[in-house]
């Protein structure tokens, strides 16, 4: 397939009234007096946007209407576990709201892509209140197995990255089940990996809000996290390194995202300088995503390593995420950024097979490929995907999007062009 159709290929078939992508790739190029000329973006936020409402639509519509337990059939692995599988919903909905929070707290600027934002920030308001209320269809699995505490985190940390679109607005019964319900998971002890970030991520949304919350469970993960660091940006998941994308999945951005909050709020338990500590963190990340982008080869493809591969494009969340935070290293401008995502968007989601024909991720990497599936894939598992999409929590004027495009790290090494070396950092 043509990758100059990348648009339509993402258009085609989304539920509900789509975005006016023409409209919104078009206004580009209209033409304007020379006085007033700017910066000119190309099409890669059309594009993005396209995407994620082709993602978002058939879960916040089924779901604020109490209908996606009825309309969302759920794909599990050959492998499947044997778990409750209800723990999907919570999967599909938690993931999806964390990664589209950001641009989900723009505000309705007029535009086609504006009152897009807006139906679904409406919709996602409503899932919300669903999702707690015990008595609508699409309530969610808050007292099911340990899976539970994973998805609670995205959930959360969603409501932490857009508290004024998606928090403050909900009704006080709302949030007072919301609360209840994330407290009611620390009865889940988390193993000592990945999953201790979860914990912490829900204590840290619960201090973000000034309710009661467990600093121990943030300290020890924290700390355990630290312990895990083992050199130039990359984090062991437990006592043993594996050579996957989990750095990206949880490690790097929920350690920021909680030190984010232990920072601003000057949490009184912790014995040391969270500042400082955030500020690491960071660079951590900074280096791990000069790793990312090396991987990133000429025509967008990237190396499928590792477990949960079929969590696609959420392998760049914490390029994503910089590039949201205004963070990116130096070693990275964001027009190179911009341009290599776009080119791992495209090679990822041109393919035939991503979506079900009612609009639904499938499981798989590069299409539908459900024997990639792990023990514990569904295709609600699938929706962390939608973390790379959150530089559309960036304004359309931000430079991120109207810095000239640049080609990116193997597209220079691969055309004998120059580009820097790469050596270990040690922080």
């Amino acid at each position: 397939m043509e990758r100059r159709n990348f648009i339509q290929t993402l258009a085609a078939g989304s539920a509900g009234a789509m975005l006016g992508v023409a409209q919104v790739a078009g206004a580009a190029t209209k033409p304007v007096p020379a006085a007033a000329a700017k910066p000119v973006t190309d099409k890669s936020r059309a594009e993005l946007a396209a995407l994620a409402q082709k993602m978002s639509e058939p879960v916040l519509s089924n779901m604020a209407a109490g209908t996606l337990k009825k309309n969302f059939a759920l794909e599990v692995s050959p492998t499947w576990d044997g778990r409750d599988k209800g723990v999907a919903y919570l999967e599909c909905f938690g993931r999806l709201i964390a990664g589209i929070a950001p641009w989900l707290a723009l505000a309705d600027d007029g535009t086609p892509e504006g009152r897009t934002r807006k139906r679904l920030q409406q919709m996602a308001l409503q899932s919300y209140t669903n999702s707690v209320d015990p008595a609508n269809p699409d309530y969610l699995l808050w007292k099911g197995p340990g899976q539970t505490l994973v998805d609670s985190a995205y959930f959360t940390n969603a409501l932490m990255r857009a508290p004024k679109a998606l928090w403050e607005p909900l009704d006080a019964t709302t949030k007072q089940r919301i609360i209840a319900e994330i407290k009611s998971l620390r009865r889940i002890e988390p193993p000592y990996i990945n999953w201790m970030l979860f914990s912490a991520m829900n204590e840290a949304w619960l201090m973000s809000i000034g309710e009661e919350f467990d600093p121990l469970r943030m300290n020890v993960a924290i700390r355990k996290i630290n312990e895990w660091y083992v050199g130039d940006g990359w984090i062991k998941d437990g006592d043993a390194f594996h050579f996957d994308y989990y750095n990206a999945f949880v490690m790097h951005p929920m350690l920021v995202e909680i030190l984010d909050v232990l920072d601003d709020k000057k949490g009184a338990f912790w014995n040391g300088k969270p500042d400082e500590l955030r500020a690491q963190a960071v660079k951590r990340m900074q280096r791990f995503s000069e790793h990312l982008e090396r991987f990133i080869s000429t025509d967008g493809s990237f190396p499928p390593i590792g477990r949960s591969l079929t969590y696609r494009t959420a392998a760049f969340q914490p390029l994503a995420l910089l590039a949201l935070r205004k963070q990116l290293p130096q070693s990275l401008p964001e027009g190179q950024v911009r341009a290599a995502l776009q080119a791992v968007h495209k090679a990822v989601w041109t393919a035939p097979g991503n979506f079900t024909r009612d609009g639904y991720l499938t499981i798989g990497f590069v299409g539908h490929q459900p024997e990639l599936g792990d023990w514990y894939s569904n295709n609600g598992s699938m929706y962390i995907a939608s973390a790379s999409l959150l530089p559309l929590g960036l304004a359309p004027t931000d430079t991120y999007w109207t810095a000239p495009a640049q080609d990116w790290t193997q597209k220079k090494a691969f055309a004998g062009a120059r580009f820097p070396k790469d050596y270990p950092v040690n922080y």
